[in-house]
């Protein structure tokens, strides 16, 4: 009896113990799901906070924003949906006439110049201050640039932080990573952008592999030099649009939006994507005769003779969804590298206004109208520039239409006083006749921007040069151009304008600028 109880025994003890294990498991799991991470080490990012209420608080400006605008600016998305459908049958010469009538019909309504917000960044501080507790609200609308902007007496870049020799650095893209800097990725003059732009176009491919983890393919391209680049495949022509039955989290991924992403990127003045550039490519000379591995058995020839492939992945990743050249020949995004981990260890973030990819569930950001008072009190939200980097991001992602941003990285060797690196944009530039008010939940829920942010918003809404021009003349050095359909350009300019009403219900709060101003 006394050695069958000891077995008993040693059965529960072997039972409790692998009970332990899966529930801690569990909790590192469920913690990692709400903290920042990088490699090995777990870090808080943002804390979880608890429900309060379902409605909009007083504070809050984005569901009184999406009842009042949502209709308007989507009331034609069927009819232009429709419209788009016969674009894409017709010739080119009319082709080039519905663009134009496509974008007169944009600009047929009498152009709002957003006066009252010039007027309210020309206020000195203490006419804000005042305009503030008239409303009382607790925090300013927009940042002034010396608390919490771009503009800094210190901006130390990797090689002054490494004791770096710039005059050394064997490649462009060793250049381009030490002067990666604490407020940005280059500078404005920066020369080795281009350069590195014009390598990653003409430079012979040595090897091709198939990057890991991820939920569609993409593939590294060796270059000579130790030098290389993420590569993303054109799956379908420009015009086509997102299904409409296709969730944010299970969209293809488009290779001309990594590119435009980086060239609005650039000219919003955030300078914080990697620089992007296109790239007609040869299947077979330039994939199949550099791969190996798993990547070769994954080629065949179509039934209508044409080289496909499609390597292995989360989704699409499988014969029905092969990525196929004409006949061979086929488009592809190139993006630089970030630094290497052992070289600049990254720490990632969970996005405070992550969407809960769930079909059914929502995320607690659409269901409490305070959450961004919520978010203000966990570092580092709560002091310095992350909150309004969050802010930019949202501006930067509403023009684009991209709502998968679930997580975002930065340099750990900056601490926390450092930008977040816009990364993974290829679920962009999908919905040119829809406009995603909830990507504004950040800055419509908290009523904060910066003021660099918003005057370079209304630079582009009132001219001389509009934001679709600008894109429009930015992407024509690429090699791939035209890189965005015509209507995803009208979208830019329309989207901007959005903006700028949600800025104004943010300052305003119900009351008239100017009686502010004369009292």
């Amino acid at each position: 009896m006394l050695r069958v109880g000891l077995k008993l025994k040693e059965r529960f003890v072997l039972g409790l113990s692998v009970v332990a294990v899966l529930f801690t498991l569990l909790l590192v799991i469920d913690i990692q799901m709400d903290y920042g991470y990088a490699g090995n080490y777990v870090v808080p990012s943002h804390g979880r906070v608890r429900y309060a209420n379902r409605e909009d608080g007083p504070e809050a400006a984005y569901n009184s924003f999406r009842k009042r605008f949502l209709q308007k600016t989507n009331s034609g998305s069927v009819n232009a949906s429709k419209e788009a459908a016969q674009l894409e049958q017709k010739p080119s010469d009319a082709l080039v006439k519905d663009k134009k009538r496509v974008k007169d019909n944009e600009i047929s309504e009498e152009h709002d110049d957003f006066s009252d917000l010039v007027d309210y960044l020309l206020m000195e501080e203490k006419d804000r201050e005042r305009y503030r507790e008239e409303l009382g609200r607790e925090s300013h609308v927009l940042q002034k640039d010396n608390e919490g902007d771009l503009a800094r007496s210190e901006n130390p870049t990797i090689a002054e932080l490494k004791n770096l020799d710039l005059e050394h650095a064997n490649s462009t893209i060793n250049s381009f990573i030490y002067e990666i800097s604490q407020h940005e990725l280059y500078t404005e003059d920066s020369k080795h952008v281009e350069k590195l732009l014009q390598q990653m176009a003409l430079e012979p491919i040595q090897h091709v592999s198939q990057k890991s983890g991820g939920t569609q393919l993409k593939l590294i391209i060796q270059y000579p030099g130790q030098f290389q680049a993420l590569f993303k495949p054109m799956r379908f022509p420009r015009e086509q649009q997102t299904l409409p039955n296709h969730f944010y989290f299970t969209d293809y991924e488009r290779h001309n939006a990594e590119i435009a992403a980086f060239h609005l990127d650039r000219l919003l003045g955030f300078r914080r994507a990697m620089p992007v550039i296109g790239r007609l490519i040869n299947i077979t000379k330039d994939i199949y005769e550099k791969a190996e591995g798993e990547l070769l058995k994954t080629f065949f020839i179509s039934p209508s003779d044409n080289v496909c492939f499609h390597g292995k992945c989360t989704y699409y990743c499988d014969t029905s969804h092969a990525i196929c050249g004409n006949p061979d020949m086929l488009e592809g995004s190139f993006a630089a590298y970030l630094p290497p981990l052992e070289f600049m260890a990254r720490k990632v973030w969970r996005h405070p206004w992550r969407r809960s990819y769930h079909k059914r569930k929502k995320a607690q950001w659409e269901t409490e109208g305070n959450y961004c008072l919520l978010v203000k009190e966990i570092p580092p939200y709560d002091q310095g520039r992350r909150l309004y980097d969050l802010m930019d991001m949202a501006v930067f992602d509403f023009l684009m239409g991209n709502m998968d941003r679930h997580h975002y990285e930065t340099f750990k060797i900056f601490g926390n006083d450092t930008f977040p690196i816009h990364l993974d944009h290829g679920r962009g530039f999908g919905k040119p006749f829809h406009d995603e008010i909830s990507i504004l939940a950040p800055i419509l829920q908290c009523c904060m921007l910066r003021e660099s942010t918003l005057q370079k918003l209304i630079r582009f809404h009132n001219g001389p040069i509009k934001l679709s021009e600008a894109m429009r003349q930015s992407m024509a050095k690429d090699p791939l151009t035209p890189i965005l359909w015509e209507p995803h350009l009208v979208a830019l300019d329309r989207r901007v304008e959005i903006i700028l009403k949600g800025m104004r219900d943010c300052v305003q709060k119900g009351k008239d600028l100017n009686t502010i101003e004369n009292t």
